[in-house]
């Protein structure tokens, strides 16, 4: 690869791209499309081509709003400061940076919550809530003295919106199999972070 084909490769980059075609719109109208788009991500209606159609193409309008979805992701899903997101801008004009930062910062938790929500619908059984109880199992119909406490697990799912109850009894052994297991998922969570 060239060295110019290289800085067209690097011009081309989606925050490039954000920052060129978002330049084209006038600093008083860029905040209602910055919070326009940022219902969108938040699950309300995105703002419609047809009302920017003599600012940009239709593939304009396209790159724009893949630009802009990367650019709130990423600023909200590291929690980057302002200057890391002057950094995301690059060269855009302080008037449009100005307008991007705004929005992020009147807006960020809304999108954060929009972010959770999304990566938690990857998985279409969730849960809701769970309860659990100790019993002691005095004896069996085998055995006349058993002794053995036992755990009651009573867990609340929501599977593709519809709510069911599962209920499991376990032994002391089948109890510490599941910890385990949980503790093990806490720590590729925890290296994931």
């Amino acid at each position: 690869m060239t060295s110019a084909s290289a800085d067209t490769a690097e011009e081309s980059g989606p925050e490039n791209i954000m920052i060129k075609l978002l330049g084209k719109l006038s600093p008083t109208e860029c905040p209602k499309l910055l919070h326009r788009f940022v219902d969108g991500l938040c699950g309300r209606s995105y703002p419609r081509r047809v009302e920017y159609s003599e600012v940009w193409s239709l593939i304009e309008w396209g790159e724009l709003m893949n630009s802009l979805a990367q650019l709130f992701r990423v600023a909200v899903g590291r929690m980057s400061s302002d200057q890391e997101v002057q950094e995301l801008l690059g060269d855009l004009d302080s008037a449009h940076a100005d307008a991007i930062l705004q929005s992020l910062h009147a807006r960020r938790e809304e999108i954060r919550h929009a972010l959770v929500d999304r990566t938690n619908g990857i998985s279409s059984t969730q849960l809701q809530d769970f309860n659990w109880q100790i019993k002691l199992a005095l004896s069996s119909d085998k055995l006349s003295s058993l002794n053995t406490p036992l755990l009651n697990l009573s867990l609340d799912l929501k599977e593709n919106g519809i709510q069911r109850a599962v209920n499991i009894e376990m032994n002391k052994e089948e109890l510490h199999t599941l910890i385990s297991a949980l503790e093990a998922a806490n720590k590729v969570v925890l290296q994931l972070k």
